[in-house]
């Protein structure tokens, strides 16, 4: 790897999407320490560290890189166009026309892209409102006053301008990151505002080392567990399931096409990190509820039945975890779709009839690949409630931001492993590097197929 590394600085292009990537995500992460006007600063950093724990603002909190918290004019981050984007997915399986849409390739994409676009504003403008109208009815516990300075309408304006237009700039550059630089841009900016929180968490283990809450033995089987849990991850997220396609000869005057044997790659993990998110979003909504009203009793005992780490959280995270992994794959996979394009280029899958029954067949075994991909998932995102309440672990490891992480971090070496491919060296991993082009360009043409 050592070897491929020092390759990159020789391909101009390649060096280029990566300088171009790593200024963009520095303009992203100044911009995080940006703030929005009109609040106090104090009273606001009182009722985050009132809130932490349980509640959307860590979520929240996390997906934007601690904008959150500082509350800065990036306040809502990515997630508005992420939650765009995946309503505009499931709208394409209940509406005729952006399905069609969906079929007509670059065009229709682009047509979809920009209905996210005008999505993510509409959204940015609802919670821009709902974020401006909670502030100035906000008193944080153990401050001298309340979270505004000045309520009223121009304070709502002004909140909702600015956080809007932060969340469109963040769109822009993430669009700009995939264009000009390497890799998805929307991954890599929820990526870095994950990464950037990390060293925070290292000090904080460090200093229970140092103040002797934690001995070094403890920290260091942490350490290997937190390898362990990474290295399943790796090999999760790469696994996949091959099968076997064959295409048919065809001559055309005199030249025979086809007739090559190639493989359908399924992952295990084909719906992403989008159901944990989901399930996260849906069960800590009545923790944070239950944040703006404490004296109302049953809100409260809503709040302490879900808590991370209760049994009742567990489970619950667990069913709705394995549901939307299912209802995802679902929305973003369909086996008819695949069998149908496969049978018109002469492709089919050696015993099995093409048409209904190869659609049949291939959505059964997506069926048992997502049901372990599922239980992957959960097992991997419940790791910190598990130690967090059982060992009192406070060194944040696993769970969502891991699996994000990871998952970026590997499509990025891919991407970087094809320019050094195509240039003619053997890829990060280093190997045959002739061998692999040609393996590489097979697999492009059954995609293209």
């Amino acid at each position: 790897m050592a070897s491929g590394v020092w390759q990159i600085p020789k391909i101009p292009e390649l060096r280029n999407r990566l300088l171009v990537m790593a200024a963009l995500l520095g303009v992203y992460r100044f911009g995080v320490f940006i703030p929005n006007p009109g609040t106090d600063r104090n009273a606001l950093s009182s009722f985050f560290n009132q809130q932490s724990g349980g509640t959307l603002f860590d979520l929240y909190n996390m997906f934007s890189g601690g904008a959150l918290e500082q509350f800065s004019i990036f306040t809502l981050g990515i997630m508005p166009y992420i939650s765009a984007s995946i309503i505009l997915q499931l709208m394409t399986v209940v509406v005729p026309a952006l399905e069609r849409l969906k079929k007509e390739g670059e065009a229709g994409q682009a047509k979809i892209t920009q209905y996210t676009r005008y999505g993510t504003i509409l959204i940015c403008l609802v919670q821009g409102f709902a974020i401006a109208y909670g502030l100035e009815n906000m008193a944080a516990p153990g401050s001298d006053g309340a979270v505004v300075n000045n309520p009223g309408w121009p304070f709502r304006l002004m909140t909702v301008l600015t956080l809007t237009t932060g969340a469109a700039f963040i769109m822009w550059l993430g669009e700009r990151i995939t264009e000009w630089g390497i890799g998805n841009g929307i991954s890599l900016i929820i990526m870095a505002g994950i990464i950037v929180r990390f060293p925070d968490a290292i000090f904080t283990t460090w200093g229970q080392l140092a103040s002797g809450e934690r001995n070094f033995l403890g920290l260091l089987l942490l350490g290997l567990f937190a390898l362990v849990v990474i290295g399943f991850i790796v090999f999760c997220e790469r696994g996949q399931r091959r099968i076997p396609v064959q295409y048919a000869k065809r001559v055309v005057g005199r030249k025979v096409y086809g007739g090559q044997n190639t493989h359908l790659p399924l992952k295990i993990n084909m719906a992403g990190v989008i159901p944990p998110i989901f399930s996260s979003s849906i069960i800590m909504f009545p923790a944070t509820i239950a944040s703006f009203w404490r004296d109302n009793a049953f809100l409260t005992d809503v709040q302490s039945l879900f808590m991370p780490g209760t049994t009742t959280y567990m489970v619950t995270y667990a069913v709705m975890t394995i549901f939307f992994c299912y209802f995802y794959t679902s929305v973003t996979f369909n086996p008819a779709d695949v069998a149908e394009n496969m049978q018109k280029h002469g492709g089919y899958i050696p015993g099995i009839r093409p048409g209904k029954p190869t659609a049949d067949f291939i959505d059964r075994v997506l069926s048992r690949l997502t049901l372990a991909g599922s239980l992957y998932i959960t097992a991997v995102c419940l790791l910190p409630d598990i130690m967090i309440s059982q060992m009192r672990v406070t060194f944040y490891f696993g769970g969502t931001g891991l699996l994000i992480v990871v998952g970026v971090a590997l499509d990025l070496v891919a991407q970087i492993e094809s320019h050094l491919l195509t240039r003619h060296y053997d890829g990060l991993m280093g190997g045959g590097g002739g061998g692999t082009r040609m393996r590489s360009g097979r697999r492009s043409g059954v995609t293209a197929r």
